[in-house]
């Protein structure tokens, strides 16, 4: 197999920035297939973005044995259901964040995937930049000695209440959506698998968070702190910073270093800000993908980072007094 044909489950917001457009830029992948539980949005998304077929529903497109792959924008409640339907359809996965509800949830997606043959990713697009690569590259080589302290926060305006993610029943919250972003890079900045130590929620509705902060202790003494938010005094912040003992890494937009591909390195009283360029994060993104799928390269967010991620997910929603998304 030289070509990777994609369908696509549902005909979200994110398709064009997470799959559509990055296709267009990397030419062994070709999203071939789309379906929506509303057939109208499903053929008005394929004649804008030119993708030939449209089947009636997300079982049909399972079953065309033309596809080998899918990608997954659905609300977080469904993830699993979908994720685990594609592996027995034979399919891989391309799943947006987070890969599931809950640690119970992803547990199992990890179960199906082991053995299976097939690539499951969790769609952490941040992860696959250059500049994140680079950022661990000098954590690895103790640029700034043993760590010390992280912070991390993803904080955005989402005024619409009766958005899908202020859903609980479709595992909604500030947490799932924003917070394991700055979860999953607090846990590659401090370089383990951090304990919570105290979390605090705001609440938009009963069980639903609009804001959280949290804080880690990691093996060895370090502290962490993450800050998420879909509706709080602080408005946008997708800044990450770790500290170490001979210096710090800042990186002001992890998120989408992209747009703004700089760090500022500290190391022993020098101050230095480094450029790496790099492509949309979503099109490195789906460049791994199509190289674990191709030619069996390594995935940076497998399952079983997705079991990581979530158990401390879980485990800020309990500290918080809440309970687990269902």
């Amino acid at each position: 197999m030289d070509q990777l044909r994609i369908g696509v489950l549902g005909a979200a917001r994110i398709n064009r920035n997470g799959i559509v457009n990055p296709a267009r830029a990397v030419p062994e992948v070709t999203v071939a297939a789309v379906a929506a539980r509303d057939p109208g949005r499903a053929r008005e998304f394929a004649a804008k973005h030119g993708v030939p077929v449209v089947h009636r529903d997300y079982e049909a497109l399972l079953a065309d044995p033309e596809l080998d792959a899918v990608y997954i924008p659905l609300p977080n409640g469904l993830h699993e259901q979908w994720t685990l339907r594609a592996l027995a359809a034979g399919k891989h996965v391309l799943c947006e964040k987070p890969l599931t509800s809950n640690a119970e949830q992803a547990r199992r997606v990890q179960a199906a995937a082991d053995g299976s043959g097939l690539v499951v990713m969790e769609a952490f697009h941040y992860r696959y930049h250059p500049l994140i690569r680079r950022v661990e590259q000098l954590l690895a080589e103790g640029a700034i000695g043993p760590v010390r302290h992280v912070r991390s926060a993803m904080c955005f305006p989402l005024p619409r209440f009766g958005d899908i993610r202020y859903n609980l029943a479709l595992a909604g919250g500030a947490t799932m959506d924003a917070g394991c972003y700055a979860i999953h890079v607090l846990r590659l900045l401090g370089g383990g698998e951090p304990q919570v130590v105290s979390a605090a929620a705001k609440l938009r509705s009963p069980g639903v968070d609009r804001a959280m902060t949290a804080q880690f202790r990691f093996e060895g003494g370090a502290t962490g702190q993450m800050t998420a938010s879909m509706w709080s005094s602080k408005l946008l912040d997708f800044a990450a910073f770790v500290e170490g003992e001979r210096g710090s890494i800042r990186i002001p937009m992890y998120l989408m270093p992209s747009v703004w591909p700089r760090f500022t390195l500290v190391r022993d009283g020098r101050r230095t800000v480094e450029k790496v360029p790099g492509e949309a994060t979503y099109t490195h993104q789906l460049r791994a993908f199509a190289d674990a799928v191709l030619r069996g390269a390594p995935v940076l967010t497998p399952p079983a980072d997705s079991v990581a991620n979530m158990t401390v997910i879980d485990a800020v929603y309990r500290a918080a007094g809440l309970d687990l998304r269902p």
